[in-house]
């Protein structure tokens, strides 16, 4: 589904997909995160994502212009996982209706794995 806009001079219309990949930049922004997992529901595991597959770990559902989203992470080793979480889902909230002009009622962080960093 996408959001359609009408405005004096045409029709806006904003694609879910770019309403993930939005989501996926701003998360990545934030502290303690250090990628995006796309949870597979034929096999169950998560794999880490790389920076052109931000939207993949995101999912979408926009009705009646209220949207909510959900994101499936993977956190630094030693980040408090909580913190994080609250970070991204403020983050992303945020630069969604900042962007968008959407409002955002739901923000759900979903915390996939814990990656240690390479040294």
């Amino acid at each position: 589904m996408n959001n359609e806009m009408d405005t004096d001079l045409g029709k806006v219309v904003i694609s879910e997909e770019l309403i993930a990949t939005l989501a996926g930049v701003a998360a990545v922004e934030c502290f303690g995160l250090v990628g995006m997992s796309s949870r597979k529901l034929k096999d169950g595991i998560a794999e880490l994502l790389g920076r052109d597959n931000l939207s993949r770990g995101v999912e979408v559902n926009l009705e009646d212009d209220q949207l909510s989203v959900t994101l499936n992470i993977i956190v630094s080793y030693g980040t408090k996982i909580p913190e994080v979480a609250t970070n991204v889902m403020e983050k992303v909230k945020y630069t969604l209706e900042k962007l968008t002009g959407l409002t955002v009622t739901q923000v759900n962080v979903h915390v996939q794995g814990v990656r240690v960093a390479d040294k």
